[in-house]
């Protein structure tokens, strides 16, 4: 079937597209937004992939679900829209990179300017339905985005990935670590970065390091 998605991508996941649990996904989807409102807005659901195209890709940050309130998801995993007041998960990245990289904490949530560096936000479920947390589960999108972690896993080489919290740890298994390297630490939310999990793991400064010792640019975070 046919996917509005960046064509670099769409050469690597077509055969996902074509196949039948994509195709039910699809239409569960396309229901789900005709009967109600789900996030992000459809013309971002593939946001992540438009913004950083397969073969820029550099180091990949594993979400779970997208923002459910209003004017929040954007197509990118802990990305806000502009304008937006940033959700507490957020925050603490951002307080972890002003001590890390010593950057100033930025006005903007908007994430798309990492994913235009070779960041690639991907959400484990790319919609939701409004106020309803985990709504689109299970529905055949794990599945879909699995097979994007393995495909970067086989075709790439020496790309970063930052596993945050125990449903992105569980991801490594699809990683070829003899060519990749992943970071982990407990997860941004308040609940596990109030409990030591999440302050001082220094993901920023350690992905420029790899990126500098495989001759990448760097991440302007």
């Amino acid at each position: 079937m046919n996917v509005n998605i960046d064509p670099s991508w769409k050469h690597h996941l077509q055969q996902e597209f074509d196949k039948h649990y994509f195709k039910q996904l699809t239409e569960f989807v396309k229901q789900e937004y005709r009967s109600g409102t789900c996030y992000p807005k459809g013309k971002d659901i593939f946001a992540a992939f438009d913004h950083c195209p397969f073969q820029e890709t550099k180091v990949v940050i594993i979400g779970q679900d997208p923002y459910h309130g209003p004017n929040q998801a954007n197509g990118l995993c802990f990305s806000v829209k502009d304008g937006i007041p940033h959700p507490p998960s957020l925050v603490n990245i951002f307080k972890e990179i002003k001590v890390d990289v010593e950057q100033p904490y930025p006005k903007s949530g908007n994430l798309e300017r990492w994913a235009e560096q070779g960041v690639l936000l991907l959400n484990a479920t790319l919609t939701v339905k409004a106020h309803q947390a985990g709504s689109h589960q299970k529905k055949g999108w794990e599945q879909f985005t699995d097979s994007v972690i393995r495909i970067i896993s086989t075709e790439l080489e020496g790309v970063v990935f930052l596993l945050w919290g125990g449903f992105a740890k569980r991801k490594s298994a699809l990683i070829d670590q003899a060519k990749h390297h992943i970071l982990t630490s407990g997860h941004p939310s308040p609940l596990s970065a109030n409990r030591g999990l999440w302050f001082g793991n220094q993901h920023f400064s350690k992905t420029n390091s790899l990126l500098a010792g495989m001759g990448k640019p760097l991440i302007s975070w």
